[in-house]
């Protein structure tokens, strides 16, 4: 099938004929007339309308696809630390465990140390956290709802490290035994990680002028660590493996930043008699 374009000659415009195709078929010649620039704007503003319409719907989705993937990751860090106290006599993971080669071992791996002009490039080897052995690098450190690329965010090492915070409450200090986790008596409602960020105004380039996001690695009642990421709530697992969503304890939510609600979950669920 084969169309040719008609464009009217003087006699079709003293006619009122608009421009149109002449579509060639088995049964001969068929007028088809063309668009009018108004029929056009007509499609258009329909096509515009129905984006507007589906813009939010699509938004929530991708929203909720990130939420799906960061209560995917927290379960598998609670899975992983069942096997930890299964493999260490029911013994809680320090936060901390002491500085080495230039930097610090924390839960989550060794992080170097800060110096005037390191921040955003130190150096980073999860090889050395607690939890190592049973994610071995499967992706699940970091939540996909902390916007890396944020004009708000600022990195602490090279690539990503860790989105979410431990309970530093389950953690002993270095000269004590560590914890067992049996002396937590209420396991359901007792929170291992969550969601986690600092706001940080004292490392370059964040000042008191220009707050900024961060990562941060720990959970307290004291501190605003708590990052509400997920349309103003946190993805929290309990020490019993279950995850839930939590608002922020009224009034915690850190005021130098509101574009990013950092604040506290309750002490109740931090705490351990």
């Amino acid at each position: 099938m084969n169309s040719e374009f008609r464009i009217p000659n003087s006699e079709d415009r003293r006619r009122g004929i608009q421009p149109h195709f002449l579509r060639i078929s088995a049964f001969g010649f068929r007028v088809c007339p063309a668009f009018t620039l108004i029929e056009l704007l007509v499609v258009m503003a329909v096509v515009a309308m129905l984006g507007a319409l589906l813009l939010p719907a699509l938004t929530q989705a991708k929203a909720a696809a990130r939420r799906i993937t960061c209560v995917s990751n927290l379960r598998q860090l609670g899975l992983a630390t069942q096997i930890y106290w299964d493999e260490n006599d029911s013994d809680a993971f320090r936060y901390i465990l002491g500085a080495t080669n230039g930097g610090t071992i924390y839960w989550f791996g060794w992080i170097e140390a800060w110096v005037p002009g390191n921040e955003g490039a130190r150096g980073f080897d999860p090889s050395p956290g607690a939890l190592y052995p049973n994610l071995r690098g499967r992706g699940v450190e970091v939540c996909p709802a902390l916007n890396y690329s944020s004009r708000l965010f600022k990195p602490k090492a090279t690539g990503a490290s860790f989105g979410y915070g431990y309970n530093i409450h389950l953690s002993s200090p270095t000269n004590q035994p560590p914890l067992k986790i049996s002396r937590v008596a209420r396991p359901t409602d007792t929170a291992l990680f969550a969601d986690a960020g600092q706001v940080n105004d004292f490392q370059e380039p964040a000042s008191p002028d220009n707050p900024l996001l961060e990562e941060f690695y720990y959970l307290s009642n004291l501190e605003p660590t708590v990052h509400f990421r997920h349309r103003a709530r946190a993805n929290v697992v309990y020490c019993d493996g279950h995850v839930d969503q939590e608002s922020p304890v009224h009034g915690s939510l850190d005021l130098r930043l509101l574009g990013e609600p950092v604040g506290r979950l309750p002490a109740e669920s931090l705490l351990v008699p």
